[in-house]
Formats: structure tokens, C-alpha cells, sequence
């Protein structure tokens, strides 16, 4: 495990490498003492079937793998270098009317691609959205499907 990332209610994400081949991911570490309610324990088996169930797609963060010990439960996921969209926007002050209906236009189709595979965010929020890269044109990434659940077209949520 490397440098801190980000951190969470649940957990800490740390910058990882695959030990093989030495390349890098970012790796979300939810440790079991914070999971006090059996609630909290099925909202984490949740989050890893739901980010196995999605689609690789170039706004939805890669999942590599789950694992798991006594002390946590570790998901291995892409590295998003860029940092959240709620820094970028409080670095950059303002964004010009297009450049906002840009932002916007990709989170729209991130829900209609969840939706579309029966996922519900639940949870969106300009920290829930990274960037690929530190570019100014880096892709945004949805994260975080903690909150998530799966629904059924017609089921009241």
C-alpha cells in the first residue's frame, strides 16, 4: 500500500500496485470495526457486486478485484490521477456555461448507463466524481457505489 488517496466514513483509499507486474491502482480499504451493523456489512457485499456488475465504460471507474481479511475488506479498483471534480471546480472559481453543460451531459449519461444495468448511484456529489488525469480535458469517473443498490424498472425506491 502506498500514499493515501482519499478518505471515507467506512475506510481509507490508498494508491496500490499489482505485485506481478508493478503497475498502479487505487485501493479502498473499509475496515470490518467500522462495520457495525450486519446493514453495513450487506451495503459492502453490495458495492463489489455492483461494481462487478456494471460495464467497463470510460466514465464508471475500472474494478479489478475484492479481497478480503479479518481486520477489512479491500477493493481494488483504477487509478484516477486527476483528484474530484469538487477540487477542480473550487480551483478553477467558475466554469463557463459550456464547460459546466459538458460536466453535467457526462454525469447524465453515467446515470442513464447505471440505470440502463439497473444500478441506482444514490450517492452523486461532485467528490464522487474524479478525473482521469490532472488535463484540463481529463475524463470524469464515477466512484463510490457504496450507497448503491439494484432496482428493477417500475420498483419504487
Amino acid at each position: 500500500m502506498g500514499e493515501e488517496l482519499g478518505r471515507g466514513e467506512f475506510g481509507v483509499t490508498s494508491k496500490c500496485f499489482d505485485l506481478k507486474t508493478g503497475e498502479p491502482y487505487a485501493c479502498k480499504k473499509i475496515s470490518k470495526a467500522r462495520l457495525r451493523a450486519e446493514i453495513d456489512v450487506e451495503d459492502v457485499r453490495r458495492e463489489v457486486e455492483i461494481m462487478k456488475h456494471l460495464p467497463k465504460h470510460p466514465n464508471i471507474v475500472a474494478f479489478r478485484e475484492a479481497f478480503e481479511d479479518k481486520e477489512a475488506v479491500y477493493l481494488v479498483m483504477e487509478l484516477c490521477y486527476g483528484g474530484e471534480l469538487f477540487d477542480r471546480i473550487v480551483a478553477k472559481g467558475h466554469y463557463t456555461e459550456r464547460a459546466a453543460a459538458k460536466v453535467v451531459k457526462t454525469i447524465l449519461e453515467i446515470i442513464k448507463v447505471c440505470h440502463e444495468h439497473g444500478v441506482v448511484h444514490r450517492d452523486l456529489k461532485p467528490e464522487n466524481f474524479l478525473l482521469a488525469d490532472g488535463s484540463e480535458t481529463a475524463p470524469i469517473k464515477a466512484i463510490d457505489f457504496g450507497l448503491s443498490i439494484f432496482y428493477k424498472p417500475g420498483e419504487l425506491i
